[in-house]
Order: C-alpha cells, then sequence, then structure tokens
C-alpha cells in the first residue's frame, strides 16, 4: 500500500476514525470527571552516614553502599512501619474501620495487619539520586489524612530504626550481665588461692610488676662476669703477643712512647747527616750518638711498663672471674630454692591476671551494649514535614485528554484500515491493474464532483504515464 493509497483510504474512512476518536476522547473525559480527586502529600527524611556515631566512635562509611539505601527502602514499606503507623494513629480504634474489616474479611486475621496492608498499597518510598535523602509520598483523597500518615510514616520509619538497632544491644547487655556475674565469682577463686597460698609461704607477688631479688642480684653479677670474661680474653690475648711489644696498641697509641720514637727519628736523622759532614769520630756526632741511646733506654723502659701492666690486668681479671663465677653459683643455689615456690606464686597470679582480663572485657562489653539498649539518638532526621496539599494530584484532566486524543488517532487510523479490508473497494487506478491484470486505457471524472488543480494535475501525469506504458506493450507485441 502506497502513502497515496493509505490517504485515499482515510479520506474515504474519515468517518469512522472520527467516530473513534470522539469516543476515545469522551470516554476518557467523562472517566476523568468521575474519578474522585487525589492528594499526595510528601515528607523528606536524611540520612546522616557521615558522622561517627557517639557509642562505638566509628564512622558508618559501609552505609553509602547501594545496598545499605535499598534496606531502607525495605524496612520503610515493611508491615512493621505500616502496622506502627496505624497504632500511632490509633486507626484500628475507629468504628467504622472495624465495620469495614468485618464486611472486607469476615472478621478473619488481625485488623491492625489488614489495614497496615491497605495503607502501604498508597506508600511510595524513593532515594533521592546520588544523595542520602530518602522521599516518602502517601496518595489518599483526603489531603489531611494524606498529610498526616506521610508524618506518621516518617516518625515510625525512625523508630523502627532505632529499634532494630536497640533490640540487639538490650540481648547483648543481657546476656553480658549474666557473664560478668560468673566471671566474678571465678576471680574472686583465683585471688583467694593467691593470697592463700602467700600466707603459707611468706612470699610476696614474683610477677612482672616485682622481681626476685635474687634473680636481679644473678643478673647484675651475669653481667659483670661477661665483661669481666671479655676483658680478660682482651688481656690475655695480648700476654701471647707480649714479645711484639712494640705492636701493641697501648704501646703504640701511648703518648710518652710516640714523643720518645719522635725524639729518636729526629736525632737519628741529624746524626746520619752529620756522618756526612763531621765524621764518626766527631764529639758532635758521638754527643748524638750518646743521646740517641738515652731515649731508646727510656723507650725500652716505658714500653715493659706498658707490657708489665698488661699481665697484671690479666692476672687480675681471672682472679675477678673466679669470685664472680663463686657468687653466682652462691646465688644460683638460694634462687632454685625458691623456685618452686615463685613457680607456683607465678602460676597463681596468671590465674588471676587471666580471670581479671575475661572480667574486664566482658564489664567493657556489656557497659557498651546497656548504653546502645538505652541509646534514642539515630542517623537519620526528619528534612521536611509533609505540608497539606492544595491541588490534586490526580486525576489530571488536561494530560488524560491530550493522551486519549494521540490514541484516540492511532485507534481512528486502524479502525479506518481495518473497515477497509473488511469492505475492500476500487479507490485508484494501481488497484484497479492489481485486480484486473487489465492497462487502463481511459479515466473519466465524475462531473458531479468539481475537480480541483491539485487533482487534475494528477490526472495528466496519470494519463501520460498509462499511455507510455500502453505504447511500449504495443510496441512488444
Amino acid at each position: 500500500m502506497s502513502f497515496e493509497q493509505f490517504l485515499i483510504i482515510l479520506r474515504a474512512r474519515y468517518k469512522v476514525a472520527l467516530y473513534v476518536l470522539l469516543g476515545t476522547v469522551t470516554l476518557v473525559l467523562v472517566g476523568s470527571l468521575l474519578m474522585p480527586n487525589k492528594y499526595v502529600a510528601t515528607t523528606t527524611v536524611l540520612l546522616d552516614i557521615k558522622t561517627p556515631d557517639p557509642l562505638i566512635n566509628t564512622s558508618l562509611a559501609g552505609m553509602t553502599m547501594p545496598s545499605y539505601m535499598a534496606t531502607q527502602i525495605d524496612i520503610i514499606t515493611s508491615e512493621r512501619v505500616a502496622q506502627s503507623v496505624v497504632k500511632m494513629l490509633k486507626l484500628d480504634e475507629n468504628p467504622q474501620v472495624r465495620d469495614q474489616w468485618i464486611a472486607a474479611t469476615k472478621g478473619k486475621g488481625q485488623l491492625i495487619v489488614w489495614l497496615g496492608k491497605l495503607i502501604s498499597r498508597k506508600l511510595e518510598a524513593k532515594p533521592s539520586r546520588e544523595s542520602n535523602v530518602i522521599t516518602i509520598s502517601f496518595s489518599s483523597e483526603d489531603p489531611m489524612f494524606a498529610t498526616t500518615v506521610a508524618n506518621a510514616y516518617a516518625q515510625a520509619y525512625i523508630n523502627t530504626n532505632l529499634e532494630l538497632k536497640v533490640e540487639p544491644a538490650r540481648q547483648n547487655a543481657q546476656w553480658f550481665q549474666e557473664r560478668v556475674a560468673g566471671l566474678r565469682k571465678e576471680l574472686e577463686k583465683a585471688q583467694g588461692k593467691l593470697a592463700e597460698y602467700q600466707k603459707e609461704t611468706g612470699m610476696v607477688s614474683t610477677g612482672n610488676k616485682s622481681q626476685n631479688f635474687q634473680n636481679t642480684k644473678i643478673f647484675e653479677l651475669s653481667n659483670q662476669l661477661v665483661l669481666n670474661e671479655s676483658q680478660s680474653a682482651d688481656t690475655q690475648s695480648k700476654s701471647k703477643h707480649i714479645g711484639a711489644g712494640d705492636t701493641l696498641a697501648e704501646v703504640m697509641q701511648n703518648p710518652v712512647i710516640v714523643s720518645l720514637k719522635g725524639e729518636i727519628n729526629r736525632l737519628e736523622a741529624k746524626l746520619q747527616e752529620a756522618s756526612r759532614n763531621l765524621g764518626k769520630n766527631h764529639p758532635q756526632y758521638q754527643a748524638m750518638e750518646g743521646e740517641i741511646a738515652s731515649l731508646k733506654l727510656k723507650l725500652d723502659a716505658e714500653t715493659k711498663q706498658i707490657v708489665s701492666s698488661i699481665n697484671t690486668a690479666n692476672t687480675v681479671n681471672r682472679q675477678k672471674g673466679s669470685e664472680l663465677k663463686a657468687t653466682i653459683e652462691s646465688h644460683k643455689k638460694e634462687a632454685i630454692e625458691e623456685s618452686t615456690q615463685r613457680d607456683q606464686i607465678t602460676v597463681l597470679e596468671n590465674d588471676v591476671e587471666s580471670a581479671q582480663k575475661a572480667y574486664d572485657l566482658v564489664v567493657q562489653r556489656y557497659t557498651e551494649s546497656n548504653l546502645q539498649s538505652q541509646s534514642n539518638q539515630t542517623n537519620i532526621s526528619i528534612l521536611n514535614v509533609a505540608s497539606e496539599p492544595t491541588d490534586p494530584s490526580s486525576p489530571k484532566v488536561f494530560l488524560y485528554v491530550m493522551v486519549s486524543v494521540f490514541v484516540g488517532i492511532l485507534l481512528g487510523i486502524g479502525s479506518a484500515l481495518i473497515a477497509e479490508l473488511l469492505d475492500q473497494r476500487v479507490r485508484t487506478v494501481e488497484s484497479l491493474k492489481e485486480a484486473t491484470g487489465i492497462p487502463l486505457l481511459v479515466q473519466f471524472a465524475r462531473n458531479q464532483e468539481p475537480v480541483g488543480f491539485r487533482r487534475r494535475l494528477m490526472n495528466f501525469a496519470e494519463s501520460v504515464r498509462m499511455k507510455f506504458r500502453f505504447r511500449k506493450a504495443v510496441t512488444v507485441t
């Protein structure tokens, strides 16, 4: 079907399309006027996910996930919140509402559950895009009732969210309270055993806070022994190399020896020069030789003195080491006698310390849970309170009529095409040729209908085209 045929069909069947359009618009208009007015009240709540929780002092960074916002929407639309709204507004105490419930359910089930499901159907909750704000909307034929329910939903959501937070903390606090009593008895029992044993042995605490005297003494003597052994090894090593006294560090670093060596070197240099200029028999040369010999004697004496002090130090270190070992062994024997009692006290002290840690930990958790169970703070606050709407949200008569016009036009066109299919007629030259398969030679216009310029032009073009086709067909034949 060409576009021209489509226009011709619409022109021929315009009454069908017009009737369908008018019928559609009329039905929508009448239905819109008969529909009751509905008012939508909207309130918004803000979820604060950046401020740390004052009880546990941790931020709520995990709440930024989309799943958290979806969970909050599910909480708002839950039956628990809806039933809380019913209780808050005391809708279940209304006699008329009770009569409606009996008529609808014949008294089966619970009134509060039925009412909760009924009002939740008119509720809409959605989060704002890229925001922590949730919009709560409620629709009703009564604008005041819509406003009241919307605000009640916001408050019921906050209360329910707080209850969901407090209830687990209250259960935890009760459990921790029972554990505190049991751990207190265990701590008192461990402390009693330790006190009784200390009374029997007469020993004080030997834990980390107070170190045993014998252990302290042994530790100090052991450090002195280690230092003595190090010094003894050093002096013993130097004693073994006592023959090479000139290479010892004490000899080489002694300022007197260094000075004597420097003086000897200086005089030997002068002596060598004098041997070339004066000769070995010259009095000045011999005087310098005598001075050098005197300095060497002093150098040897200083070296022997240093070597003698090293030997003496080695002997003293060995004697001191022996004395320290004997003293340490004496203190060890005394420490061994007290080890059994000290170990037993350490075990008892560890038992007391473990019981004390467990008790302190449970008391801390009990305190935190008890505070959370008494908390009335939540991270949700009402951002905007719903106000009574002045204009109805539906029905939107003008919008409905505009949509019905568009839909009516489509339905009218479809009805015209369906009518044409049910009752097909020859309306164009192409339709006639397709139906008969014979070329058209002459086309007559109806005199009773005036032919316009556009139609004449179309007829002329069609006649020229048909003549051209006819001549081509004759030529081929």
